[in-house]
């Protein structure tokens, strides 16, 4: 062919693959960079397929931190049953036992797709005792799905449920039990760079010098229901109006060119309010918004974030 297009290549390399010659495979993958041609996720997935191909030939087992990442990439993309197939195979291809990492990604598989109860089946039944991530997860399908009877298992969480469910009695009886047992969180803090400078922005901080921009820009009516206090909507939308991760974005649009994305790292996870913050942002002035909190990564772009809504009522 005197013009090969990606299509061309990504066909030429994924037969190569789907009949096991592997290594050509790869070649071709490799030319097709030397040419300078783009690749996309469609080359990725034949070349991912022949490298399994070889992970087989060259007699390289998984391991139990490969287990790890496939079961995470299952719970991701929703895909349960392959979840639970890969997990089973563990003892009964590869003989190797599953620990904390492998049951809490199978919790977490089960509980993103709404199965609370098959979470809770797989949770009883670990022979080890439960980390905080398994019943981290547990829990945020808890909120997600509004049973109640799980999130009761925790108490910021159980509070988040009950505000969202506007039982306010109740969140002020679950924050009194907090602070009487030593229960606090840790203030939000955001960091982002700009033209080599970090700039930091705390909760509720109006230190910065161009704060008052930043909170004109960031100032739409906010989402209270995950507020955990019990008061009226004037003081809840003061208390989400200046959350970090808000300025922080601000500050990004303010600052960077339209066509730079906006980063952001947060040292907590970060809140509903945000998620609808920063779909409304993307609409608003069509920014692609990339940001780092404790636990994962978020990519927010086309309106969308790339948890698909899982992770939206946080704490």
């Amino acid at each position: 062919m005197p013009e090969k297009d990606p299509v061309a290549w990504n066909a030429t390399i994924s037969s190569y693959a789907q009949v096991g010659e592997s290594k050509e495979a790869l070649d071709l993958f490799h030319l097709m960079q030397l040419e300078g041609v783009k690749v996309n996720a469609v080359s990725m997935i034949s070349v991912l397929s022949a490298c399994t191909q070889l992970m087989k030939q060259y007699g390289v087992t998984p391991n139990a931190v490969t287990f790890v990442s496939v079961l995470r990439g299952c719970s991701v993309v929703g895909l349960v049953d392959e979840g639970q197939r890969h997990f089973d195979s563990m003892r009964s291809e590869f003989g190797i036992e599953p620990q904390l990492d492998q049951y809490g990604c199978l919790v977490d598989l089960y509980a993103r797709a709404g199965r609370l109860e098959d979470a809770v089946r797989i949770i009883q039944q670990m022979p080890m005792n439960r980390h905080t991530a398994v019943w981290s997860s547990l829990l945020h399908a808890s909120i997600m799905y509004k049973n109640l009877e799980l999130g009761v298992l925790s108490y910021v969480m159980l509070s988040n449920i009950y505000a969202d469910s506007e039982n306010l009695d109740n969140v002020s009886h679950v924050r009194q039990l907090m602070k009487a047992r030593g229960v606090r969180k840790e203030p939000g803090c955001s960091l982002m760079e700009v033209n080599g400078e970090v700039h930091e922005f705390f909760v509720g901080d109006n230190s910065h010098p161009r704060y008052t921009e930043l909170e004109a820009l960031a100032g739409y009516k906010s989402d209270t229901s995950p507020v955990m206090f019990n008061i009226d909507e004037e003081e809840k939308e003061d208390a989400l109006g200046l959350h970090s991760e808000k300025a922080a974005i601000a500050f990004g649009i303010m600052s960077l060119k339209e066509d730079v994305p906006v980063r952001i790292v947060k040292n907590l996870r970060v809140c509903g309010d945000f998620f609808f913050d920063k779909k409304f942002v993307f609409v608003i002035f069509d920014r692609e918004i990339i940001v780092r909190d404790k636990n994962r990564f978020r990519h927010f772009r086309d309106g969308h974030c790339s948890c698909n809504g899982f992770w939206r009522i946080l704490f």
